[in-house]
């Protein structure tokens, strides 16, 4: 990496610790976390529960904090978007130098990252955190048309409440659901937009005029078998045409018009083009690793960062950890999982600085709480091979089957857990299992 003029080792550099502005050494931070979304707010706020006084620096230039769960949620008429995002500097752990700037390059031999500035932090500890990229470019016509001509998505803050306009606006006509391959963050929440918006239309006893079709390019409902039977079950009760294998690849807003790519029945075939008319159209788009990552030697082939999936370490720099989106592990990529997720990574950083052995593990553990209808919800709870893993015993809360008090949790109690208890440092039901080392 070039050393820009800008980056002097003589020369302080300004940073934020919470509202105040102070100057700290350059490149002199124990631990540096990239990315102040929910993994890294909560690494930060956990290591500073054990650690009191820790330096530590997070590099985030958003000045806003999303709890992009509930999004859905907004998109259902439920939540109001305003009660899903908080500032920054609200959410910050105090004591946390906090630098608003992205972070363009990572060099692991050097220990070192290079801020959009030019400026260059050191580290002992580094935490990666930044999440993944939508992608809504590649489908063409997209981004011309979104949030305008029936089309939206409830993976952006403000398109979620364009979705419940359209939801309830909707009296007949034809509405697509669309799912594209994996990964994606929360793969169950292209289902949930369709089933909320599919309760709704029922509830207004309208959806006998509407023809709804989910169009997935996986080739099932939901990747862990145990949860299938009660999405089938919804898919049939609402009406819903599901079309799997079809991948969206253009949109013409003003004709209202969906164009698939259909796999071909064979392999080696020619996969097919077809077209679809809308009223509505729920997008969710491609999603991708940061070329940050994909270009920082950090990598697996597939571009996601290579981690060691139990202990969340770096699987050739032992000094790097990551959690989130970002993560090449095969669990969910869902904000359950970063909550598991948050205390490995914290233990096993603090292990390595005292120079002990990794003693906890991470079992894959993720959720996704299928809304089925407005009142009930299938929590899917599941790690590592798609094993089950319930936080409630089954005569609680079945979890392959829609409850109330599935619900109850979802609309009311995760979100208090993720800005009281997970972004402080306080790990309810998340205490990371021990490793046999």
């Amino acid at each position: 990496m070039n050393n820009p003029a800008s980056d002097s080792a003589s020369s302080p550099s300004p940073a934020t610790r919470g509202e105040t502005t102070v100057t700290v050494p350059p490149n002199a931070h124990k631990v540096v976390i990239l990315g102040g979304g929910a993994g890294g707010i909560a690494v930060a706020a956990s290591l500073l529960k054990r650690q009191a006084g820790m330096d530590i620096a997070i590099v985030e230039p958003s000045e806003q904090h999303s709890y992009q769960p509930g999004w859905t949620m907004v998109g259902g008429g439920i939540f109001t978007p305003e009660s899903t995002r908080r500032s920054m500097s609200t959410v910050m752990p105090k004591g946390v130098h906090w630098y608003r700037e992205s972070v363009v390059g990572i060099d692991a031999d050097a220990h070192e990252v290079t801020l959009g500035d030019g400026r260059k932090l050191r580290y002992e500890r580094l935490v990666v955190a930044i999440g993944l990229e939508l992608d809504w470019a590649a489908i063409e016509g997209l981004e011309e048309t979104l949030g305008k001509n029936g089309v939206t998505s409830n993976y952006r803050y403000d398109l979620a409440p364009y979705t419940w306009q359209l939801v309830q606006s909707l009296r007949s006509g034809r509405a697509l659901f669309t799912q594209p391959p994996m990964p994606i963050k929360c793969a169950g929440a292209p289902q949930k937009a369709m089933y909320l918006s599919c309760d709704h239309w029922q509830r207004e006893d309208v959806l006998g005029q509407l023809e709804v079709t989910f169009h997935n390019a996986g080739g099932v409902m939901f990747g862990v078998p145990a949860y299938v039977p009660a999405l089938e079950e919804a898919v049939k009760g609402y009406g819903i045409e599901v079309q799997f294998h079809q991948r969206l690849i253009a949109v013409d807003g003003e004709a209202q018009t969906a164009r698939f790519e259909v796999a071909a029945a064979e392999e080696g075939g020619e996969p097919q083009i077809v077209e679809q008319s809308f009223d509505m159209l729920h997008v969710v788009p491609p999603q991708k690793a940061p070329a940050l990552i994909k270009d920082s030697g950090l990598a697996n082939a597939a571009g996601w960062l290579e981690l060691e999936p139990e202990t969340l370490q770096h699987i050739t720099h032992p000094d790097i950890f990551g959690l989130g989106d970002i993560s090449g592990t095969s669990n969910a990529k869902t904000a359950a999982a970063v909550r598991k997720q948050a205390p490995v990574v914290v233990e096993n950083l603090l292990a390595t600085l005292a120079g002990d052995s990794l003693a906890v593990g991470y079992r894959g553990y993720g959720s996704c709480p299928l809304t089925v209808e407005n009142g009930r919800i299938v929590l899917a709870e599941f790690g590592y091979g798609g094993e089950l893993q319930p936080t409630f015993p089954k005569w609680l809360n079945d979890g392959t089957r829609p409850t109330r008090l599935a619900w109850q949790l979802k609309a009311r109690g995760l979100p208090f857990i993720y800005w009281n208890l997970m972004l402080k440092g306080h790990e309810w039901l998340a205490r990371p299992a021990s490793r046999d080392v």
